[in-house]
């Protein structure tokens, strides 16, 4: 009796186990997600390749010096601007002075002999002219002449080029700029082609890149082309336009690179900062959807999309370039002609269902 109870028992209690199983609470439903919706749209674009390069001024110049002294004074500091004509480095002139003083004086002994040569031929041209000097006699005074006459000219060239080279003891800047770099310090040996301080002109600046033989020629890159360019230190201009006004007429044989430089209308720039900018190579299927789909999401670019059943899926996309009317190509994540949601602050719940709201 005992025992069919337990029976009893335990056929009931299975009994209403399985009836709390077959009726038991439904899965979670999602809540709907309302958003207006548009069109992911596949098109062309053209197809860029993008070059860094660096920054340099238009005008140049390593300053040094044809003396060979030691430097008795640096007048600039790095960064300052400077005026041209401006003192720069001072160097002692002893030496120099001295070799200019020596040229003079050579100068001065070679016109006392071509002034003496000269009262010689007179003499003999007298005495010629009354068969009192031989032809020979004539001829040798006029040698003498002609080689005083040289003489003085060897001195004053050698003048002027000791007189050019004392000059150079004060290094002046050839143009008004700013200092880049200063090389020496007092007490340093200057010697010929020695540099000394380093000039940028102050306006005027080119972005300097090396561009691939088979793109330049693809592109038909020539002087007067403009380029779009973007300053990494300058991230508030976007991409400004560049025109480029130097070219390499041919590649650098290690590299196989084209040198390109392109002028920056925008001269607030520092030298030496970095740069890029985009070749056209041709066209290229692209995604394109408003600025809106996009969602920022744990360091994701998300996009949600409405799926042939009408529910939300989010997708990872990597965007490109913004563009001017207010889209952004997506380079990865989407095909093209999907149904993507705008104007979300955060992913919906993957696959709540998907209401439209009016524009």
């Amino acid at each position: 009796m005992n025992s069919s109870r337990s029976w009893i028992l335990a056929g009931a209690t299975l009994a209403l186990g399985c009836g709390a199983g077959a009726h038991g609470p439904a899965p979670h439903e999602p809540s709907p997600v309302r958003a207006r919706l548009a069109s992911a749209e596949r098109t062309t674009a053209p197809a860029e390749l993008e070059i860094a390069g660096s920054v340099e001024a238009a005008q140049s110049a390593t300053v040094s010096t044809r003396v060979m002294a030691f430097v008795t004074a640096v007048h600039v500091r790095l960064g300052e601007r400077v005026e041209r004509g401006q003192l720069l480095v001072s160097i002692d002139p002893t030496a120099a002075e001295g070799q200019a003083a020596q040229a003079t004086g050579g100068l001065a002994q070679a016109e006392a002999a071509l002034v003496l040569a000269q009262r010689n031929h007179e003499r003999f041209s007298a005495l010629a002219a009354t068969d009192a000097a031989s032809a020979l006699e004539l001829d040798h005074a006029r040698l003498q002449l002609e080689q005083a006459r040289g003489a003085v000219e060897q001195a004053r060239g050698a003048v002027a080029a000791a007189s050019s080279v004392a000059r150079e003891t004060r290094v002046v800047a050839p143009f008004a700029g700013r200092v880049a770099a200063r090389l020496v310090e007092v007490g340093d040996l200057a010697a010929p082609g020695r540099p000394l301080v380093r000039l940028d002109s102050v306006s005027g600046r080119r972005l300097s890149v090396e561009v691939p033989e088979r793109v330049a020629r693809t592109a038909a890159l020539a002087a007067g082309s403009r380029l779009p360019v973007a300053l990494d230190a300058r991230g508030e201009l976007g991409r400004i336009e560049g025109e480029i006004v130097e070219l390499a007429p041919g590649p650098d044989p290690a590299t196989h690179t084209i040198t390109v430089k392109i002028a920056l209308a925008e001269a607030d720039v520092a030298t030496g900062a970095a740069g890029r900018t985009w070749i056209p190579t041709g066209a290229r299927d692209a995604v394109l959807v408003p600025a809106a789909a996009l969602i920022e999401s744990g360091g994701l670019t998300l996009v949600a999309v409405r799926d042939a059943e009408g529910r939300a899926r989010s997708r990872v996309v990597t965007t490109g370039a913004a563009r001017a009317d207010g889209r952004v190509e997506v380079l990865s994540g989407l095909d093209g002609d999907e149904q993507v949601l705008l104007g979300l602050g955060a992913a919906p719940a993957a696959g709540a269902p998907v209401e439209e709201s009016a524009p």
